[in-house]
């Protein structure tokens, strides 16, 4: 009978049958987002603090606080975004053994996620890395793997994902794109929403460093998508690759790394996307201790190195406004607590050591923001 329906179930078309019942692997993903949804909710909005400097009258200075994350530091914002992101794209299952290239604080954020989801996990990084990020690893159930230079580490991750049957969290690739840049209370919305009762609530200029580049193509992209005139600042250190790739437009550049730890690589990684960037300084590694030791004092707790690279940079572009005769708000962030560096930034020998005298950074940084004195100045 014409239009009749097919009786013969075995034809091909048929054949594989809808599946039926649960799918643990859906219900245990279930789980896993709500978790890590959880956690999102209660740590996502950091403070933002605003100290008073004398020397800079008429420039607020605001430092969104990102050491208060659970896990203490800047990347646990970027660790839950990749387990997310593996977790929806079906890469991170039960089971399923996580590893990651990392110079110490987004694998303590990765250890806390994965500890939290009951997965295996892997760090790979430099022998250089502080005691504490290694002992706070070990501390959620995660395991160190040691290079001896800070390029091996790619390597060596994808090795060991592919030996366990796992999955390559790869920060260096997924920065970018992990962490929905629009909004979806992300570091950048969250900085505006709280600038907004503020006298200056659109900043002149927000200021940070890079260690993926993921984090200042979030805070780019949302600023232009908002159509906001603020302007950013990326601020590197010595032996990096992204100042000179940003300056001479040649992303293949590559250099010995950084002393700065989470900040600076040895290769321009794929989430930095110099095309959201608006300038570029260069730091000093003994400005950016110096930096970090002033600020410190000023705010009764110690902040990390890269804190200190993105303070300095911040007084930079503070000191050029001054003697235009501008005023305006400028915003950068507290990466994480500086009682991670106990044994190198705030230890005088270790200074020694690595040749790097802080005396004369430290004078000018005191006298520009006690005095206004030309930060510049010799």
């Amino acid at each position: 009978m014409r239009g009749a329906a097919p009786t013969d179930c075995s034809h091909s078309c048929l054949s594989d049958r809808l599946p039926s019942g649960p799918d643990p692997d859906r219900d245990w993903s279930r789980q896993a987002i709500e978790l890590l949804l959880g956690d999102a909710r209660r740590s996502a909005d950091t403070h933002l603090i605003k100290p008073v400097f004398k020397g800079l009258p008429g420039i607020s200075i605001y430092l969104k606080d990102e050491s208060t994350h659970p896990t203490g530091s800047l990347k646990h914002r970027l660790a839950r975004s990749l387990f997310l992101y593996g977790i929806c794209n079906g890469r991170i299952c039960p089971g399923t053994t996580l590893v990651e290239a990392s110079s110490g604080s987004t694998a303590v954020s990765e250890a806390y996620f994965a500890h939290l989801l009951n997965l295996p996990f892997i760090a790979v990084m430099p022998r250089s890395t502080s005691d504490s990020k290694i002992a706070a690893i070990r501390q959620f159930g995660g395991t160190c793997h040691f290079v001896d230079h800070a390029a091996e580490v790619y390597a060596v991750a994808e090795r060991l994902a592919a030996e366990t049957g796992g999955h390559y969290l790869d920060q260096f690739t997924y920065a970018e794109r992990a962490t929905d840049w629009r909004g979806n209370n992300n570091i950048a919305q969250s900085i505006f929403d709280q600038m907004q009762a503020e006298a200056d609530p659109v900043p002149e200029w927000l200021v940070m460093s890079a260690g993926t580049g993921g984090t200042s193509a979030t805070i780019g992209r949302f600023i232009r998508y908002r159509n906001l005139t603020t302007r950013l600042c990326v601020v590197d250190v010595e032996g990096s690759a992204f100042y000179p790739a940003w300056k001479s437009g040649d992303m293949t550049v590559t250099t010995p790394g950084s002393r700065i730890e989470g900040i600076g690589r040895p290769r321009v990684e794929p989430s930095f996307i110099p095309g959201v960037i608006d300038h570029m300084i260069q730091v000093p590694d003994a400005a950016s201790i110096a930096a970090a030791r002033v600020l410190s004092e000023r705010l009764f707790r110690r902040v990390g190195g890269s804190t200190g690279t993105n303070f300095f940079g911040l007084l930079l572009i503070a000191a050029q406004m001054l003697r235009e005769g501008r005023t305006g708000a400028l915003v950068s962030l507290i990466c994480d607590s500086g009682d991670r560096y106990s044994g190198t930034y705030y230890d005088d020998a270790w200074l020694a050591g690595q040749g790097i005298d802080i005396a004369p950074w430290r004078e000018r940084i005191e006298a520009f923001l006690d005095q206004g004195r030309d930060l510049c100045a010799a």
